[in-house]
């Protein structure tokens, strides 16, 4: 299973909230590893894993134990991607809810969005948000009722809330944020609404637009597939170069199919077997001469060479210089 990403639009929405909150936000990236010009990465997806490390980061350099909470007032409205243009360009509200839910892992593939309707009342429903992420949570629930007023021109307002995450504010704090009736330690996190409102028609339908923002969208999960497979045969390569050697048919037998219908997919992606196992031999070469002490026998063996000379060639062509060369560079800095 590939690794679970979220796109880059959060993060940059929780920097820009950060800074308008008066918070150090690159202090907090810096905290998980990160600098501020990642932002402008025009494809950045970051790991859903980090989420709980980035909020615990946002919390520790705020001083606020309800950063999240907090933060949400100060959360930009979600514009400018293709799930808002889906909204936007559809009939009515209700017909861009369910159109976004179709396209949703391109906001994250850790979203699980699923909508039940309960008499007069519409749920909508994320089954598998997890209990551990309750600033991630709150945040994006005032930002996702911000984007749903934005979009119905204001006639939005969630009737209650659900939280998977027990209650760590007092309930005040959240009434005021809120202002609705909010229950915790549920099954799912969500909120519930007037059914009335699926019906909302868009001031902004237009039936050719919408065609073209679902092609599009369509074109962008297609690049997500696309980088799922790219990012599992980067892992299987790493497991099987443990062993010594990373071969195309071993993958594709991993994978389930045929080392030629590996090749097409690969191509398809913009890359080749070959090059992604070279990539990957660079990558750890260059961290263990730069971050271990391991000598470079070993290092020869663990990027799965047989003979060093054959390692020193690869290596110098990858970097433009030996292993004993960089390794100094990289002591010296």
């Amino acid at each position: 299973m590939a690794e679970l990403t979220d796109s880059g639009v959060l993060l940059r929405m929780a920097y820009t909230a950060m800074r308008a909150a008066g918070i150090d936000a690159d202090a907090v990236l810096q905290k998980v590893g990160l600098q501020a010009s990642v932002l402008k990465q025009a494809d950045l997806r970051t790991p859903h894993d980090a989420q709980e490390w980035f909020w615990q980061a946002a919390e520790e350099v705020s001083g606020d134990p309800h950063v999240g909470l907090h933060l949400g007032a100060h959360i930009p409205i979600f514009k400018g991607q293709v799930l808002e243009y889906l909204f936007l360009s559809s009939s009515t509200f209700g017909e861009g809810l369910k159109r976004a839910l179709n396209y949703q892992r391109l906001l994250s593939d850790a979203a699980r969005g699923e909508l039940e309707e309960e008499g007069d009342t519409v749920v909508l429903k994320q089954m598998f948000w997890s209990r551990r992420l309750h600033h991630f949570n709150e945040c994006g629930m005032v930002g996702l009722i911000k984007f749903f007023r934005f979009v119905t021109d204001g006639a939005f307002e969630p009737l209650q809330i659900y939280f998977k995450h027990s209650a760590h504010a007092d309930m005040e704090e959240y009434d005021r944020i809120f202002g609705c009736p909010i229950l915790f330690d549920q099954e799912h996190t969500g909120l519930r609404f007037d059914r009335s409102l699926m019906d909302l028609p868009s001031s902004h339908h237009e039936p050719e637009l919408l065609r073209l923002h679902e092609q599009l969208a369509i074109e962008q999960v297609a690049r997500l597939e696309k980088q799922d497979l790219v990012a599992q045969v980067n892992r299987l390569i790493a497991e099987l170069l443990e062993s010594g050697h990373a071969n195309l048919e071993d993958v594709a037998a991993r994978l389930n199919i045929k080392p030629r219908q590996l090749r097409t997919r690969l191509a398809d992606a913009g890359t080749n077997f070959n090059q992604l196992v070279a990539d990957y031999r660079c990558r750890l070469a260059k961290r263990l001469l730069g971050g271990t002490e391991e000598s470079i026998d070993e290092i020869v063996y663990l990027t799965g060479f047989s003979e060093p000379s054959t390692f020193y060639r690869a290596f110098k062509r990858w970097v433009g210089m030996t292993p004993i060369e960089y390794r100094k560079a990289k002591s010296d800095e």
